[in-house]
Parts: C-alpha cells; structure tokens; sequence
C-alpha cells in the first residue's frame, strides 16, 4: 500500500469509523478537492468513507461552505426520509467529528471532511447512451423540487456573483480594455460577436430583481459526472459535490446541463462543423428535469428553459474569451489557444442555439402538455 498523502491516525482520532482501517484509494474525477475512500472491515463487512480535503484556495470561507453543505443535506435526508426513501443513498451525508464539526483541521493547517460513501453506484464522464442524460435531468429535477421550499436566502454565496450574467460581461469588456496579453487584435469577431449580445446578459439578472423569477437553491455545477447512477437500474440516485450550492436561479442549472451535455462536440473542439444543439439531448433532458421537478416551477422558470442554454453557453463563452485576453490565469490550458478554441464552441453552440431557438420552445411546450404541466 502507498503512503497515505494524510495522517490517517490524526484522521481516525477526529471520526467515529466503524471498522478496522484498511486501506484508502484517490478519486481524480474532481478539480478542486482532494478525495480519497477510506475503507474498513467492520465485522466482516466492507465500510467506506468518503474523506475530503476542502481547497481552502478557492473557497476562503469554509465554516460558509460547510454550514450550506450540512443545511442543504440535512433538509434533503429528513425529505428523503418523509418520502420513504433512502437518505443513505439519495443524498450526501455529512459525518460530524467527535465534537460535531462538519470538519477539523489538521497539525499542517490542512481543512478535512467526511461524507457518507455511496457503494455500488458510479459517475459518468460522457454522454454514451441519451437515457444517461435522462437520468441525470431526473437526478438534478429531483434535486431541484425536493429543495423548492428550502429558504435560499438562508445560503451563504461562496462564489459571489458566479452566474451574474451582467457581471460576466463587465469582467469581459474590463478585459478587453486592459489587454492584458496583447490578444485583442486577434480576436476583434469574437468581442464584437458578444458585444452584441450584451441584452441577453441582463434578461435573467433582471427577471430575479424584478421579483418575477424565485431565489432558488441552485447546484451551480450540474455536469453529469456530478450525479452517482445506480449500478443495477442505471437511474440517478443523488447528486454529489455540493460545494457551489448558492442561491441563484433554477435557470443557471438547467442551461449548464445542456450546455454541457447536449453540445454534439468536445468544449475545445476545432472543428466547428462538428459544434452544435443535439435536439434530441435537449428533449430527453427536458423530459426528464420536468418529470421530476415541472409541476414545482414556476411558469416563467419554464419559459425560459430555452433561453437559459443560450445564457449559459454564452456566459462560458464569455468567460473563456476573458481570460485568453488575461493571458490565461483562471483556466488550465493545454496550449497558447486553448481558451480561445474553448470560446469558438461556446459561441458556435450559441449561434447553433439561436437557429434551433423555435424548435427548442415547441419542445418544451410539447413536453408540458404531455405532462399536464401549466405553461
């Protein structure tokens, strides 16, 4: 076995395991933390932790981002359990420590946590079979209706402004004035391409100031590799990585999703031939987010599912633009154009978008009547 990159005595004298410690192995799916499975045998059975090192980096504020965490799963759990479910299983489960933190920090000043591991279930990377993608939308619908009572305002915003289209823009048109890189030249279609869509950036941030779209408990990151599928069904059974729960609109979720997952091609494909809507994705994915989570909608949450694609992939698009300009400090490159590339399929997948922006409404309109959802 290869030395533990923790103290796994430390780790065990903050935790109430059940079992003899066996063994641990990483998890590299994640960007931002470092997860590791702590394994046990407890009476001859196999037990399993999930053991995370919070990137205090990125979130500066960890008793924030634990008190969301522990709030938004603890509600889900006592729901869970209301609806004769399986709290074990359909939701992450924060494990207090002896003293009943959600997490302690160890002698090297590193922040660690523990959640209940979820076996026999995995995550996916890509989209093989458009029935994935379906269970994802039931998994995130899910995770967005059983939430629909749950006061948002309550949450702490550990990224401020993260889906605040306007600002968005704003950071984008300060990044284009500085010129950090030298770059703008190069990219004169590619500003002029958002500058004119700058109206789109305010419709959401407006509708939410104008009191006509709710505050919800938005995920904020709703890839596909972020739900567990069960191994037997195949179906969604909980969403994971919980760390940018915030309050936002149901909106900046669904337009990720597709933007994510109903993109025919890689985020920095090349070939822009190859970029565009899978209309098919979108229903499936429609269907099922409003199977699970239509009826807790409200009316204008659902027009603007079409719409809310476009936005997010534009405000990608924006981003990736950004920080070519900025000479590439937020994201990781592969190569100089990376980024850039990044930001061609995003405002292909936008352009692409506006083409098929009718036949995207009549499906979501079919769907609502099939589903006796008011529209």
């Amino acid at each position: 076995m290869t030395k533990p990159v923790f103290d796994i005595e430390e780790i065990k004298e903050h935790f109430n395991f059940e079992g003899e410690y066996t063994g641990y192995y990483s998890i590299h799916n994640g960007h931002i933390n470092n997860t590791y499975v702590l394994e046990f045998n407890h009476n001859g059975n196999y037990r399993a932790y999930l053991l995370q090192q919070i990137n205090t980096y990125v979130f500066t504020s960890p008793d924030k981002l634990m008190e969301n965490v522990v709030g938004v799963t603890e509600y889900l759990h006592k729901i869970i359990v209301e609806n004769g479910g399986d709290p074990e299983r359909e939701t992450l489960n924060v494990i207090k420590t002896k003293d009943g933190a959600p997490y302690f920090v160890s002698k090297d000043n590193r922040y660690w946590r523990c959640y209940n591991f979820i076996t026999d279930a995995y995550t996916c990377q890509a989209i093989e079979n458009p029935v994935v993608f379906y269970n994802s939308a039931v998994a995130f619908g899910n995770f967005q209706r059983l939430l629909a009572d749950y006061p948002a305002d309550s949450l702490h915003e550990t990224i401020p402004n993260f889906h605040n289209t306007v600002s968005r823009y704003n950071d984008l048109m300060e990044a284009v004035k500085n010129n950090i890189a030298g770059r703008l030249d190069s990219v004169k279609e590619e500003v002029k391409f958002a500058q004119e869509r700058e109206a789109d950036t305010h419709v959401v941030v407006d509708l939410i100031a104008e009191g006509k779209l709710p505050m919800r408990v938005t995920h904020n990151d709703t890839k596909l590799n972020n739900v567990m599928f069960d191994n037997n069904t195949d179906k969604g059974i909980c969403v994971i990585d919980l760390d940018t729960v915030m309050p936002g609109s149901s909106l900046y979720d669904f337009g990720d999703s597709i933007r994510f997952g109903a993109n025919h091609a890689a985020e920095d494909e090349k070939d822009l031939s190859l970029v565009y809507l899978d209309l098919n994705l979108f229903e499936q994915y429609c269907r099922g987010y409003l199977e699970s989570a239509g009826k807790s909608l409200t009316k204008t949450e659902i027009e603007y599912l079409p719409f809310s694609a476009k936005l997010m992939t534009f405000e990608c698009g924006m981003r990736f633009l950004g920080d070519y300009l900025n000479g590439d400090t937020y994201f990781k490159i592969g190569y100089p154009e990376h980024n850039l590339d990044r930001c061609h399929t995003q405002f292909a997948l936008v352009a692409d978008i506006e083409k098929k922006f009718d036949e995207m409404k009549a499906i979501v309109s079919r769907i609502c009547s099939e589903l006796g959802i008011e529209k």
